[in-house]
């Protein structure tokens, strides 16, 4: 599409329908049924969404987090009866850090569960599971007219939001939520069954589950052995219920047989999982923004961050552990920022954009209705992005730099909730109550917390803050800094953990029992925690405007859109919804000369081998088997580890299924391509891949590196 985008017609062309583009709400498949199959499905639409049979949609689930029920940080597939679940190892990357220590290191040498007593709770992590979809617009819209400020709109639409899903949970076990779609011209209901005993089963060593690290990372070809094994527990009624020794494992209304069949280029391949977020709609004005202000501060400021934890983590071998979930977490993005920066450049995306703005002006501009209704969007959106720009600026710095220290958001936090303590007209009962809760949150981030490195991050970023940002954007804290410290950041930060409470464990729980008015406002780090939110909230005060602007500016933008291609089946952005999207196995061309295969196999493994304890460390048990050929049954002559689609996925969709035609289990989606990093805000047919774990992989190291017997007999593999 980009090569010739100087042409209008393949503007046109970019609207109109592909069939391996889009994140389709799974209630509406009936439009794309056709096309699924004529790519090679041979199921229905039933089989994937039905509310009266079991389908393949009751063996997805959507990882979150316990109080954030539908935020999910990643996806999962259900592959045994007694509610297994795969998924990424990057993804459970955190639960495997947060239950090692320098006597047992699971990050290093792997966990395997024999028996579900050995099995590992994972206090606040949720498993989500689809009970229904319904298509609530007309409801919604019913209270909302077009003389509605955008504050008059969000009131209304929460309040029918709040009717829809209190009718939809009515006393039952259930999670619900209503959705917009398509910036808000139409609206869904979600309904969830949500569990919250989430034990660990399984994972890889890091040298296999993260093989390749930083420098592989959103990167073909792939070698890793990204997956790891959970397990849903439910009350002994099969409920959802909080973690109890007397839960029993879910038995759920379906899971996925797991293929060990293999896959060939063109096979039809569909991904469902819980997306977070794309802007496929996004407009020139605030592609401009992704590019020069959100991805150029973030991989700037993580730059900075990644340098200074991993001078900390080298240092100390329990420094390595504890920061090993945070240094991936910041790595990961920090790569696709600016890989997504070239994409966007390479593809010229920013041209293709302005082509179908000037488009949909010429289309509106015909018609006087038309110009009453959509003549300002664009308009809308333009003066939104410049009126914000600066405030932006600030805000992406306050976001990656003023942020990124942890002690003075811990002490923001729990200065927050001293202010109840200290209230002499609260209850004595509820202020122990909420003393006791402090101390277990901080027991738990002095777990992973190394002061020094800490100390170090708040002494780069603030003044990278102040070097780049405004002055008229400084929060509070910097006039201290300037005026006692003459602008020496390194200095001020040194004062700041020497003397703070908050930095010391026995201190702090000592505070928190008694508590003073004088301690806690005096703090250095409570005051720094403070005046970074001060700033926060006034950037939001600020913006406000701008951004209802850019709201209703997109919103009747996408209509228009929608509008001016009445015959084209559109697909919503992503938004932590369930999504199915569908593609096909396939090879790819990144630049001339170049043809990537759609597989790798273990001998590219032994091809990157590099130094123990570095990011391409091959284990010696690995070596072995490769040695031998002892590859069967899940291959003979070689062993694949990793295959690519051309499905549409994006960050959420890690640990997605990779399905075949059958509804069977092929692979474990992880990654997409840097060449098509623009994929989230225009996707590209021609270069867009996803990368997945070969279940035949994933089998081969459950069988030939754990031995875990248990675990393979309870998957239907299908051979």
């Amino acid at each position: 599409m980009k090569k010739i985008c100087t042409l209008l017609i393949i503007v046109f062309a970019a609207l109109a329908t592909r069939a391996d583009e889009g994140m389709w709400l799974l209630s509406l498949l009936n439009k794309n049924i056709d096309t699924m199959r004529a790519m090679g499905y041979k199921l229905g639409a039933e089989d994937i969404y039905s509310v009266n049979q079991a389908c393949l949609k009751d063996a997805v689930v959507g990882l979150g987090r316990i109080g954030r029920p539908f935020s999910h940080f990643c996806s999962g597939e259900i592959i045994s009866p007694k509610g297994l679940v795969m998924t990424n190892h990057h993804c459970a990357f955190s639960l495997i850090q947060e239950q090692s220590t320098l006597e047992h290191d699971y990050l290093s040498n792997g966990f395997w569960a024999y028996k579900q007593a050995e099995e590992i709770s994972n206090p606040g992590v949720s498993a989500s599971i689809l009970q229904r979809i319904e298509d609530v617009t007309d409801r919604v819209n019913a209270l909302l007219n077009d003389n509605m400020s955008e504050a008059e709109r969000a009131e209304a639409i929460a309040t029918a939001s709040k009717a829809i899903t209190r009718e939809a949970v009515n006393g039952q076990k259930l999670h619900a939520q209503v959705q917009p779609m398509f910036e808000g011209n139409q609206f869904f209901l979600f309904v969830y069954k949500i569990y919250l005993d989430i034990r660990l089963v399984g994972a890889p060593p890091q040298s296999m589950g993260k093989f390749g690290g930083d420098t592989d990372n959103w990167m073909w070809p792939r070698h890793t052995a990204d997956f790891s094994l959970l397990r849903i527990y439910a009350g002994p009624d099969g409920e959802p219920a909080p973690y109890s020794a007397s839960n029993v494992p879910l038995q759920p209304r379906h899971f996925f047989p797991v293929s060990a069949k293999g896959v060939q280029d063109g096979d039809f391949a569909m991904v469902m999982g819980f997306p977070g977020s794309t802007d496929h709609f996004l407009t020139s004005f605030g592609l401009e923004e992704t590019v020069e202000v959100t991805n150029t501060i973030r991989h700037e400021a993580r730059t900075e961050i990644l340098r200074v934890m991993k001078a900390g983590m080298n240092a100390d071998p329990k420094t390595r552990i504890q920061y090993a979930a945070k240094y991936a977490q910041c790595a990961n993005y920090w790569k696709y920022s600016r890989e997504q920066n070239i994409a966007l450049e390479n593809l010229r995306t920013m041209e293709a954009k302005q082509q179908v703005e000037q488009e949909f002006t010429r289309w509106v501009n015909a018609d006087p209705a038309r110009v009453a209704r959509y003549g300002k969007a664009l308009e809308l959106i333009r003066d939104g992005y410049e009126t914000r720009r600066d405030a932006a600026v600030a805000r992406a710095y306050l976001a990656e730099a003023l942020f990124a220290p942890e002690l003075p958001r811990l002490a923001y936090e729990i200065g927050g909730a001293m202010e109840m303590i200290l209230d002499p007209e609260a209850k004595e009962e509820n202020k122990t109550r909420v003393k006791e809760q402090l101390k277990i949150a901080a027991g738990r981030f002095f777990k992973d917390f190394n002061a020094e490195i800490d100390e170090n991050l708040a002494a780069g970023l603030f003044a990278l803050f102040r070097d780049r940002v405004d002055a008229a954007y400084w929060p509070d804290v910097f006039q201290l800094v300037q005026k006692k410290y003459k602008g020496n950041f390194k200095k001020y930060a040194r004062d700041m953990y020497a003397k703070t409470i908050f930095a010391n464990p026995e201190k702090l729980y000592a505070f928190i029992d008694n508590p003073t008015r004088k301690i806690l406002d005096s703090d250095p780090c409570l005051k720094a925690g403070r005046s970074a939110r001060a700033l926060y909230m006034n950037l939001n005060e600020q913006t406000g405007q701008a951004n209802k602007d850019i709201d209703k500016g997109s919103r009747l933008f996408v209509d228009g859109l929608m509008k001016m291609n009445p015959d084209k089946a559109w697909s919503p952005d992503a938004n932590s919804t369930i999504r199915l999207t569908y593609g096909k196995v396939g090879s790819y061309r990144p630049k001339d000369g170049v043809i990537y295969d759609y597989y790798t196999t273990l001998a590219g493994v032994m091809e990157k081998e590099g130094p123990a304890g570095g990011e391409f460390e091959v284990s010696p048990r690995l070596k072995e088997l490769y040695a031998a050929r002892d590859f069967s049954p899940y291959g003979q002559d070689y062993l694949a580890t990793c295959f690519i689609t051309n499905n549409d996925i994006t960050g959420g969709n890690s640990g997605s299924p990779v399905i075949n035609a059958n509804g069977e289990l092929i692979g474990v989606a992880f990654d997409g391509n840097s060449e098509a990093m623009s994929g989230d805000i225009d996707f590209e047919e021609n270069l867009q891949r996803c990368i997945n774990v070969d279940t035949r992989y994933v089998l081969f190291v459950i069988d030939k590196i754990a031995g875990a017997k248990n675990l393979l007999e309870e998957i239907t593999i299908v051979y």
